[in-house]
């Protein structure tokens, strides 16, 4: 099996209309053949040096020995539990890897101080970390690269025996590590971080977490000419169309996994497809759904079911799920068909699909933050425990939280969605996932869940780029967890903090409605803003 794409109703539609014309256009040989001119000008120069995924499997395969060797040196020192440090691209598809494999690997992408904590206290005596930065500037990893450091050395184990570095060649990080000994694998530079699953990225985690990643990679070559090919029956072709091309266009995508041996897939496509399209106004919104979620009880007009199944071409599956796009195959094939039909998509759209424009606005923000570390602005009021902000007076001229959160889903439009965004320690308050069906239940709309501030990596492109259309529900912990990081001015709780502070800054600024509710009893506070929810 490589990849099967099945459409009904309004997508299948699009992918009549649309596929003839990118098949004329050539469309799939041009980007399998590099072609940087498929987005228009102003993209041309971006996009010259971001078509380095297509050829990934092929670039990526001396790496598989060279990963494999690594593995058994750290087993033979007793290391048997990697930590991947990454944000966004660079672990979101290691996680969804190694999980589909059944191999543990901890994903610490995360500044939470209690999370941070969970990691060093797994077994640092058997434990190797994966420092995964495409630019090697990036805070949460350098900050968490710090403290691995640190931890290792007062157990009197050294760090360059212990840590690898993936990186591109020429980056601050590249060359500080090879400097102190570390061993460091490259990736190709020609690769953006969400387009780098099947690169150094999404392989060297996985790998020495015990992953067999040359199985990857052969199920991503299995599929190269069916994406490669100018001819209707193109997977990519006809998924590109299928999410970007409906008339009148739905820009919401329900994402659901529905009886399939992969597991996370959703949450890589996520941040694939919005962080790609989610710019100049325009994008599409991924939305990680459940087969029992409100939305797809109810689809609205603007959401696009998409199902992931083992097998798209069983007739009972087509004859249920009628007006949904049902696709199936290996992890591999998913990966490389997902990216040709996001950048065909970004081309259906007028957009460059490799940019991010909007991303950094956020970091900057909160790099301001910490520099003044300003004193912390007072709650509108406190109900149960709660603290609450709003970036609106009037959102909070109730002083209760159910009115609050209605006040927030009035300012949604018709075609509106609502962002949680939770920027707190997921391992102790996983529950707080639950409060998307809740909300969407209740706000009428479709909502996105976020685990802040990795999403800052991926979909919060999305939300400052992408058309104003959203309404934002923050959640912070107070907590006295914290953590200092080693030769720096602020502690993981106060990165944190400012990252969230940062960000709602940011949407302000673009006129995006923000509620920030900040929990200082986990258990209390949780259940009160659950039954706030639900009313």
């Amino acid at each position: 099996m490589t990849f099967s794409i099945h459409a009904s109703g309004a997508a299948k539609a699009a992918i009549d209309e649309v596929v003839p014309q990118l098949v004329g256009d050539l469309i799939a040989s041009r980007i399998t053949g590099f072609d940087s001119t498929l987005w228009g000008e102003a993209a041309e120069e971006e996009a010259s040096k971001r078509l380095g995924w297509v050829e990934a499997v092929s670039v990526s395969r001396p790496l598989v020995p060279e990963i494999i060797a690594l593995r058994d040196q750290l087993r033979a020192l007793g290391v048997n539990h990697v930590v991947l440090a990454g944000m966004g691209g660079s672990s979101l598809a290691p996680e969804v890897i190694s999980q589909t494999a059944g191999v543990p690997l901890t994903i610490l992408d995360s500044t939470a101080p209690g999370q941070v904590l969970a990691a060093l206290d797994e077994g640092l005596e058997h434990t190797a970390l994966v420092v995964s930065s495409k630019s090697g500037s990036t805070v949460e990893t350098d900050s968490q690269k710090r403290t691995f450091e640190a931890a290792f050395r007062d157990m009197g184990i050294d760090p360059t025996e212990r840590i690898v570095i993936v990186t591109d060649p020429g980056s601050p990080l590249d060359a500080a590590a090879r400097a102190d000994g570390y061993r460091v694998f490259n990736a190709d530079p020609n690769v953006g971080g969400r387009y780098s699953a099947l690169t150094a990225f999404g392989l060297v985690p996985s790998g020495l977490a015990g992953v067999d990643i040359a199985e990857l990679l052969d199920e991503a070559e299995a599929t190269l000419l069916q994406v490669a090919v100018d001819q209707a029956d193109n997977p990519a072709l006809r998924l590109g169309a299928a999410i970007a091309a409906t008339n009148p266009r739905r820009d919401k995508l329900g994402l659901i996994t529905d009886g399939t041996h992969i597991v996370g897939l959703p949450d890589w496509i996520e941040q694939l497809i919005a962080e790609s399209t989610g710019k100049e106004g325009t994008g599409i919104l991924p939305v990680v759904l459940l087969p029992v979620s409100p939305e797809v009880d109810e689809v609205p007009s603007d959401l696009q079911i998409v199902r992931i199944v083992d097998d798209a071409n069983e007739f009972h599956l087509r004859e249920r799920h009628q007006g949904e796009i049902l696709v199936s195959g290996t992890l591999g094939a998913n990966l490389l068909v997902w990216e040709y039909a996001t950048v065909i998509a970004g081309y259906l759209l007028g957009i460059n699909p490799f940019d991010q424009p909007d991303v950094e606005s956020a970091k900057v923000a909160a790099r301001g933050l910490l520099d003044a570390r300003p004193e912390p602005t007072a709650p509108a009021f406190v109900e149960n425990g709660i603290e609450v902000r709003v970036s609106d007076a009037a959102l909070a001229v109730s002083g209760n939280i159910e009115a609050v959160l209605d006040a927030l889903w009035a300012q949604l439009p018709e075609d509106g969605y609502v962002s949680i965004q939770a920027y707190v320690n997921r391992l102790e308050l996983t529950q707080l996932q639950g409060l998307r069906e809740l909300v969407a239940a209740d706000s009428g709309r479709p909502t996105t869940f976020g685990w802040g501030p990795r999403f800052l990596h991926s979909t919060g492109q999305y939300h400052k780029g992408g058309p104003a259309q959203g309404v934002f529900l923050q959640i912070l912990e107070r907590t006295d967890v914290d953590l200092e990081i080693p030769e720096r001015p602020f502690t993981f709780g106060q990165l944190i903090q400012a990252q969230a502070a940062g960000d709602a800054a940011v949407l302000a600024e673009h006129g995006r409605p923000v509620v920030t509710l900040t929990i200082t009893d986990d258990s209390a506070d949780v259940l009160a803003l659950f039954e706030a929810a639900q009313k």
